[in-house]
């Protein structure tokens, strides 16, 4: 099993138990942090596909690294409404 390949799959995985997360979750503190893990094992399958015969395409690291922005923004965006709804009352757990 290449490196690549265990990436990829561990992607796979990650990216299974933040969409269960987000599904099966109430709590929005929780669901924005399942939402990240989904963001993580995206990243980690793009990673792990973007070795070809032991040469590394720097595309999809550089779109990794973009997405990591946006996620972090994002995430910050989500946590601020999230604070917001507490304290008008609207938390739902």
């Amino acid at each position: 099993m290449t490196p690549g390949l265990l990436y990829a799959l561990t992607g796979i995985a990650l990216f299974a138990l933040g969409l269960a997360g987000v599904i099966l979750l109430r709590q929005t503190l929780r669901r924005i942090l399942a939402f990240n893990l989904m963001g993580s094992g995206a990243f980690l399958v793009l990673v792990g596909l973007a070795q070809r015969g032991g040469v590394v395409d720097p595309v999809p690291q550089a779109m990794v690294l973009t997405g990591i922005v946006v996620a972090v923004a994002s995430t910050a965006l989500a946590l601020a409404l999230a604070r917001r709804l507490a304290e008008d009352g609207h938390e739902d757990g």
